[in-house]
């Protein structure tokens, strides 16, 4: 854990005291040059929609407004029927309350908003999924609502007068809920059950980095730039073992902490030399951890819980109970992320240098031509409503898969691109979805790679868990394919983005390249030049054996590092994670140059298989939302009966020198 140094202040600047576990790394203000390339910074971000109108911003106020009206209103009617007195009724409180990227001020057009309904201790969970629920089915604003109550965060979903908003519930040990109540008061969670907590936590989390960032308006326009960025390289997702939005702002909030005084470019250009080089798995930590632990939740503490300290890029959430928000992080996805941060430290470095513009860092990633070898996932049903659940089961256990994948000895690197794409013209069912799992085989292995158990394992995992919770239903699939890369294809295709996070395909002949980005940051297009064959599950990969390639990966190492063990072994449990060197160490390597290392070329791998061509897609096809993969936890049950497996050796891989 970060241990903080003296926190004396600087000579020359009084007694200030910053927030933050050090002192700052520079208290320069920002030049006319670092102010201007702020300015180019905005205007090159503008087209991405990450900023909404006056008129959108009134819009979202005026739906907030309504429902934390319905949330009163409601609040009154349950007392009521519970007989309490009407001049308590009158006090009792309760209300909305906003987190996530709309509460931090880095929303983009067309993105939902995260709510958090705070009730009083008399008004119940089953109040707020039943009769709350059913008033929201009967207004006439609200459009598609649904509740999740079995997620691990119960939540409703709905669309309020063309907003989308998820909405979770919280009932606090108090009679009266104050109307400015700070969520921020650790007593607050005394009495609460785990789902209060678990619901609280957003609201508390966003509010203290809020509070620890000193200046708020830099803060924000920085992360609008790191959210882009993300996005556009495909590394924006907590689901599937990236970041998620409150992981970013984390280390946004880091990088401001040590440059208080510093403007956005100069932000944006320290936050990628400072993540390049960090040392994981030294823990983020934006403030110090109370050693204290009086209210006894679980909080993250690799001194203590043992399953902390293989966790591989910790990221320490600042409020009570300190928890790791990227838990998730597999050894692919840390590579694939410090990779990217070191070369868009290079454009930084190359825009600060007068040598680029920051239009640069926001290219799309080219994962399509990153590999020779793709895992293609299918999820398909028969119906929509079918295809909203089952989508939303099957995303949140690919993380399993990649997971499988990545501990295969012969495989050094298992990247998911986080976009999910809809049905090609030739598919039976509308209702498909599909995710893409690049492969990089480590060199020198002389043998066949069957990847049949590492596939099995991972659907046996989500059949089970749809019959525990009562799921599955006919029609139901999840497929797995194999797609082979080919750059020279004359039918090159391009992804287009839909709405919903959904994509379809389409020959290069109908895009238009010149076409400005789509406003919602979720609806970016990739270029798919190198993805034109895939072939059945059933396939076998029959070629002599055994190089694996890594071009155009850059710096990804596919050293000998050993895989992520499934459980401590004695050597390591005696053995405390590393501390963070956020010292004057760590600031004398943050003044260097960093570099992106030449891509590795290794003899390409050659697969001979039957093929079939991947078929364009239809523009019209419908367009299926989501719900989000983190609503639906692990669970354990019976090995189920009745489903396809994998056949045995279906997916058996021999690659030539």
């Amino acid at each position: 854990m970060e241990s903080a140094p003296s926190e004396a202040p600087p000579a020359g600047d009084g007694q200030k005291k910053y927030p933050g576990v050090t002192s700052p790394l520079s208290l320069a203000p920002p030049k006319e040059h670092d102010l201007e390339l702020s300015k180019k910074l905005e205007k090159e971000m503008a087209p991405y929609g990450v900023f909404e109108t006056e008129e959108e911003q009134a819009h979202r106020m005026e739906v907030l407004n309504k429902v934390n009206i319905l949330v009163k209103a409601w609040i009154r009617d349950v007392s009521l029927s519970k007989s309490m007195p009407e001049s308590l009724i009158e006090v009792v409180g309760g209300g909305v309350y906003t987190f996530g990227s709309y509460r931090l001020g880095v929303n983009t057009k067309g993105a939902d908003i995260d709510t958090l309904c705070v009730a009083p201790r008399h008004v119940l969970r089953s109040d707020f999924f039943g009769s709350f629920f059913e008033s929201l089915k009967q207004h006439p604003e609200v459009k598609d609502c649904r509740a999740v109550e079995e997620a691990f965060v119960p939540v409703i979903k709905m669309e309020f007068d063309g907003i989308e908003l998820d909405m979770l519930f919280a009932r606090l040990a108090l009679q009266v809920v104050e109307e400015n109540q700070n969520l921020r008061d650790e007593s607050l969670l005394k009495n609460l059950d785990i789902r209060c907590i678990r619901s609280l936590n957003g609201c508390r989390v966003t509010d203290e980095i809020l509070h620890l960032v000193p200046n708020i308006e830099s803060f924000r326009m920085t992360l609008r730039a790191v959210k882009l960025w993300a996005k556009k390289k495909g590394i924006y997702s907590n689901a599937l073992g990236f970041l998620g939005g409150v992981s970013w702002a984390m280390l946004v909030a880091r990088t401001c902490q040590l440059y208080p005084h510093a403007c956005p470019a100069t932000l944006l250009q320290k936050f990628f030399m400072l993540f390049s080089k960090w040392d994981w798995p030294a823990p983020v930590l934006l403030k110090q951890m109370s050693d204290e632990n009086k209210l006894s939740h679980t909080v993250w503490d690799p001194r203590v819980n043992v399953s902390d300290r293989f966790h591989l890029m910790p990221i320490i959430t600042p409020a009570y109970p300190q928890q790791n928000s990227t838990y998730n992080v597999s050894n692919s996805t840390r590579q694939i992320m410090m990779d990217e941060f070191k070369e868009a430290l290079v454009v930084a470095n190359n825009v600060y240098a007068n040598k680029d513009e920051w239009g640069s860092l926001f290219q799309p990633s080219d994962f399509f031509q990153k590999y020779k070898h793709y895992i293609v996932l299918v999820a398909r049903s028969d119906t929509e409503d079918h295809q909203l659940e089952w989508v939303g089961l099957v995303e949140s256990k690919i993380r399993i898969l990649v997971g499988n994948l990545e501990k295969n000895p012969f495989i050094c690197i298992a990247h998911v691109n986080p976009k999910s794409f809809g049905p090609n013209e030739d598919d039976e069912s509308p209702y498909i979805a599909k995710w893409f799992v690049g492969l990089i085989f480590k060199t020198g292995t002389q043998t066949n790679i069957d990847l049949t158990y590492d596939i099995q394992n991972f659907m046996d995992i989500v059949y089970r868990q749809a019959l525990t919770i009562n799921l599955l239903k006919k029609g139901m699939e999840v497929e797995v394919k194999h797609s082979k890369s080919e750059s020279e294809d004359s039918t090159t295709k391009r992804l287009v983005p839909c709405k919903s996070d959904s994509f379809l395909l389409r020959q290069d002949s109908e895009a238009d390249s010149t076409v400005l980005p789509d406003s919602s940051l979720a609806k970016e297009g990739d270029s798919q030049d190198s993805l034109a064959r895939t072939t059945e599950l059933n396939l076998q990969v029959t070629d002599n054996s055994s190089v694996v390639d890594s071009t155009a990966q850059g710096d990804s190492s596919c050293d000998s590092t050993s895989k992520r063990p499934h459980s401590p072994t004695l050597e390591t449990i005696g053995t405390p994670p590393k501390r963070c060197r956020e010292n004057a160490d760590i600031a004398a390597d943050c003044v260097e140059e960093d570099s992106v290392g030449n891509s590795v070329e290794t003899e390409e791998a050659k697969v001979s298989l039957p093929t079939t061509e991947l078929p364009t897609a239809p523009l019209d096809r419908m367009i299926l939302n989501r719900l989000p993969s983190g609503e639906l936890p692990d669970m354990s049950s019976p090995e189920p009966t009745s489903y396809n497996h994998v056949p045995k050796n279906a997916i058996k891989v021999k690659l030539n020198r």
